[in-house]
């Protein structure tokens, strides 16, 4: 029998009031006396568990009643590792040998009984990036170390030198949050967008403090100091959703006559506009005036666009070839 098998079943008795010690270890499983001294450690040391020994009834018991094992319940983390492999997967990372040995170390964890469970979950990531390995690997052992990296960016193939400071996971996207040289300010570059890398031997002279909330102070991926604070008013499905979502830690929600008042922090409009659009009429810019004079504009050219009727061979010649044959 397994050491996790030996502690699930000294675990439940505790919580069964059976008060075990380590003669019940050796007569279940048929172990040395120091074998079972061993466990009874090991959950004390490493686990954690809050074992006290009542002299009276010659057992053991928790001081804290409410005390679990790490990995008692199995099923979340079959979850858990569902999701690590499903985000590791679309993102380019199932290759990394590090990933597949903490994988196979929570995998041990989980009892077989439980493991089929993972067959039943579906995770799905849309508008994924791919990062090249390489890049991915560079990055990490840039922050890990503290040193400069030297990138070419982007279409226009810009050569920048920055500092990293930390490594960001965004809506299917990895960025890389860094002080730039060329710009003297924070910015953040997609990774699958970094054409060529190197570490450099400089170490970095700017860091994230603690408190810092660059990252977490406005909404969306557009980073920076808020510029206003945005208030929309939803209504029907969109209200229904978006009750139930976190799109920032300092979002407010009120209730209205006809659905809810979102209030939050932005810095950049870019990303709150594609959001607000998705929902159609149910969404409306009640403040600032200027988001809302940039919805009407965008609204009326879409309007535009659409105001016409367009016929297969019109529609035809706007897509390009490669489009047709993809179609």
């Amino acid at each position: 029998m397994s050491l996790l098998e030996r502690i699930y079943y000294f675990h439940a008795r505790i919580q069964n009031n059976r008060y075990p010690n380590s003669h019940d270890l050796t007569e279940e499983f048929e172990i040395s006396p120091a074998t079972a001294h061993r466990d009874i450690a090991y959950m004390r040391d490493r686990l954690l568990a809050p074992l006290n020994f009542d002299q009276r009834k010659n057992g053991y018991y928790y001081e804290e009643v409410d005390f679990r094992l790490p990995f008692e319940d199995s099923p979340r983390i079959v979850l858990f590792l569902s999701v690590l492999s499903s985000m590791a997967a679309e993102n380019g990372l199932e290759a990394l040998p590090e990933l597949k040995q903490l994988q196979k170390k929570l995998a041990s964890l989980v009892t077989d009984n439980k493991q089929q469970i993972e067959d039943l979950i579906h995770c799905e990531w849309v508008e994924v990036e791919d990062v090249d390995k390489t890049v991915f690997d560079r990055v990490i052992n840039s922050l890990l170390e503290g040193k400069q990296l030297d990138i070419v960016y982007g279409s226009s193939l810009e050569a920048r030198r920055v500092e990293p400071l930390k490594l960001v996971h965004y809506q299917g996207r990895w960025y890389l949050l860094a002080w730039c040289t060329l710009r003297q300010a924070r910015r953040l570059f997609h990774l699958s967008r970094i054409k060529e890398i190197v570490i450099g031997k400089k170490n970095i002279e700017h860091h994230l403090e603690a408190g810092d909330d660059y990252l977490s102070g406005v909404f969306g991926i557009f980073k920076g100091k808020a510029r206003f604070t945005a208030t929309i008013a939803l209504s029907g499905r969109a209200a229904d959703t978006v009750r139930c979502q976190h799109w920032h830690p300092d979002q407010q929600i009120e209730e209205s006559n006809s659905g809810i008042i979102l209030k939050l922090p932005v810095a950049d409009d870019r990303e709150l506009i594609m959001k607000i659009l998705q929902f159609g009429e149910e969404a409306e810019v009640l403040s600032p005036k200027s988001l809302r004079d940039k919805l009407q504009k965008k609204i009326v050219a879409m309007a535009k666009q659409y105001s016409d009727s367009v016929d297969d061979k019109t529609i035809a010649s706007r897509l390009s070839p490669q489009s047709v044959m993809n179609s």
